[in-house]
């Protein structure tokens, strides 16, 4: 089991070696009424790594997330990114801060309205004012064919399937040229061949990005598939946090029944 003292350790040792964590949480607690959501958590994710977030529904998983983009404000703790410790900031330079995100919602949240290209293109309308509009069409024809939906820029989201509007969500969360991804249940939904593509999508993005990457998931095969290290949450705490193979290792209860049941 990792510990936030074992934790701490390995971020002192990274940074160290040059390399500071891009995300940093220390001893991270959120509570909603009488109910403890996060209980003193520590994790850290490095550039080009991918830490997935495990546990049962109501362990807090999406909660950390967005104390990360800064949508929900912890009770204590701290959230660094690069160093920068984002709880209280200002708005403004947390609207800064948050441009560096790519946030994949957990049901691709698309604007019904609008078709694919113009939900891929939301982000540099309103944050990208220099980019000209010819620029901004090559720019989201890219993204699209990035994730394999270059033929489909036409399309409204109710005219797509759940996986392909996943695509999509990928594409518009990559548009500002994030150096972190978050994911909240990525292949949630999907049937196993849509999520084995949308996991192969992953991994290659983080070939070809190196982005710090959080991932929210209950699909274990999914998070043993493209996660560097994994996380599983209970009642609030970090149970253990590793590779996959030192979940299969522990010998702690809560873990071999999860991955008996996962």
């Amino acid at each position: 089991m990792a510990t936030a003292y074992d934790i701490a350790i390995k971020q002192e040792q990274s940074e160290k070696d040059g390399i500071a964590p891009v995300i940093a949480v220390e001893n991270l607690r959120k509570t909603f009424g009488s109910h403890m959501v996060l209980n003193g958590i520590s994790l850290s994710v490095n550039r080009g790594e991918t830490l997935a977030v495990l546990g049962r529904s109501g362990t807090g998983k999406s909660v950390l997330l967005r104390i990360i983009i800064g949508l929900e404000t912890p009770d204590s703790g701290s959230v660094c990114i690069h160093g920068q410790n984002i709880v209280g900031l200002a708005i403004d330079r947390m609207g800064e801060i948050r441009k560096k995100m790519g946030f994949l919602f957990q049901h691709a949240a698309l604007y019904d309205s609008l078709t694919v290209a113009e939900n891929v293109a939301f982000p540099l309308v309103h944050h990208r004012k220099e980019m000209s509009r010819s620029e901004r069409g090559e720019r989201v024809n890219q993204l699209l064919a990035e994730v394999g939906m270059k033929g489909d820029f036409g399309k409204m989201p109710s005219d797509i399937s759940g996986g392909m509007q996943k695509r999509v969500g990928l594409a518009r969360a990559l548009a500002l040229e994030p150096e972190i991804l978050l994911l909240d249940e990525p292949t949630a939904g999907l049937d196993p061949i849509s999520s084995g593509e949308i996991d192969d999508l992953i991994l290659k993005l983080q070939r070809e990005r190196k982005m710090a990457s959080v991932v929210v998931t209950h699909d274990l095969h999914s998070a043993k598939t493209i996660a560097n290290r994994l996380a599983l949450l209970d009642q609030g705490n970090v149970v253990i946090e590793g590779t996959f193979e030192d979940l299969q290792q522990s010998n702690i209860g809560f873990v071999e029944d999860f991955l008996k049941l996962s």
